[in-house]
């Protein structure tokens, strides 16, 4: 019944008592299926879904990854931030955080463009007044996050099975593109060669931060972890308590937030993130910071490898062949999205730890752009907070501006 012993990697699986419900209505249920295989067969016996879903579990990893791992990495990282030398890496972040929004932008477009152009009347089988409000989720998504993607589900009057589809092109295309760069992470030194960037900057914030490192590491006892642990939750329980509390304020006053167009604001994912951050931002100007001594930075690493291992967990490489034409353009939409950032990096000599966090800080959000910073250097987590918390700003925004150009790609 289950994909995986337990349902610990499974996404999804149903409960063994389904079984026993199943021989009481006088069916004869197979014993050895998988999720989906068992749902089909669920399906083409016609039995009502109301009587399987009680007994249907989702895996709770990817949650609990998210809401209280993710949080609690950026808190630890921020521990030992050395704001002043963040600062001093100048506006070429702020650049190329910018051209992945363009490089979205265009993409969907330009891919849109492709696909009607060179491929055959029917590739995408929707209708074309579906297909680019299904796609303005993405856009959402690549340029914010799932607020963002959900709020142009709203604005756009998006069909739930189209929404399903178009969700997963965006976490296979997106999770495919977050691994070449965290490939191209490990190849820095030649990208940027080639690139002929200056990394003089960011050589020597990590130096600084590894010396300091150095100077107040020490072997970790018991009551340092348990302190450590307490104060990494404790202020992760703290940034949720902020986040209900600035939700409740958001939804009083939605009205106006949605004339705003706001309203993708008030998600309490987005305030989770930003107030952990900036909780690990203040205590790094008090003595918690010598907790870097005894390895906050690497407990923030070991909760950054869970939750990219229950990412990972989401995707399913074998819906590709499924939605063929809709992944098509995915990928040409990527595809763009990456020439403009590396033709905009080779132009002003970015660094490519610019170019991978600005295109994460667009693509994945508050979830994935520290984990691409901290591919490079523990020390520059923040950059991707703080760039991806700017995605969430604009997100709505730009979504909407790529939906009306592939609208007009349509003539419509």
């Amino acid at each position: 019944m289950l994909n995986w012993p337990l349902g610990l990697i499974a996404p999804e699986w149903y409960d063994n008592d389904l079984l026993d419900a199943l021989r009481q209505l006088g069916h004869t249920p197979p014993t050895d299926l998988n999720f989906e295989k068992m749902t089909h067969w669920l399906e083409a016996n016609k039995i009502d879904a109301a009587v399987y879903g009680e007994y249907k579990r989702e895996a709770a990893a990817y949650s609990v990854s998210t809401n209280y791992f993710l949080p609690a990495s950026l808190l630890l990282f921020c521990l030992s931030l050395d704001l002043k030398g963040i600062i001093g890496l100048g506006p070429k972040a702020i650049i190329m955080f910018l051209t992945g929004t363009l490089g979205v932008i265009l993409g969907g477009p330009v891919a849109l463009w492709a696909v009607y152009t060179f491929f055959p009347d029917g590739f995408i089988p929707a209708e074309h007044d579906n297909v680019w409000r299904g796609l303005s989720c993405i856009a959402g998504s690549w340029i914010g996050g799932g607020p963002n993607q959900m709020a142009l589900k709203q604005i756009y009057e998006v069909d739930n099975t189209l929404f399903g589809t178009v969700v997963v092109v965006d976490v296979i295309v997106a999770n495919i593109w977050m691994a070449l760069l965290l490939y191209g992470a490990k190849n820095t030194n030649r990208i940027d060669r080639w690139l002929k960037a200056d990394t003089s900057g960011i050589d020597a914030l990590q130096e600084k931060i590894a010396t300091y490192r150095a100077s107040i590491e020490r072997v970790p006892g018991t009551r340092d972890m348990v302190m450590l642990m307490g104060l990494t939750f404790g202020g992760v329980a703290l940034a949720h308590l902020l986040a209900t509390n600035v939700i409740d304020l958001m939804n009083a006053n939605m009205e106006a937030l949605k004339a705003a167009r706001l309203d993708s604001l008030a998600k309490p994912f987005f305030w989770v993130v930003l107030f952990a951050t900036f909780i690990g931002i203040a205590l790094s100007f008090t003595p918690a910071k010598r907790f870097e001594g005894v390895g906050a930075s690497r407990w923030g690493s070991v909760f950054i490898y869970l939750l990219v291992a229950s990412i990972g967990m989401q995707m399913n490489l074998l819906k590709i062949g499924e939605n063929l034409g809709l992944f098509v353009v995915g990928f040409i939409w990527m595809a763009t999205h990456g020439l403009v950032m590396f033709a905009v990096a080779k132009l002003i000599r970015a660094p490519f730890f610019f170019l991978a966090v600005g295109s994460q800080a667009n693509i994945g959000g508050a979830a994935s752009a520290p984990v691409m910073a901290s591919a490079f250097s523990t020390a520059l987590a923040p950059v991707g907070v703080l760039l991806a918390v700017l995605g969430y700003a604009i997100g709505t925004y730009g979504g909407m501006f790529c939906a009306g150009l592939m609208r007009w790609v349509g003539g419509n």
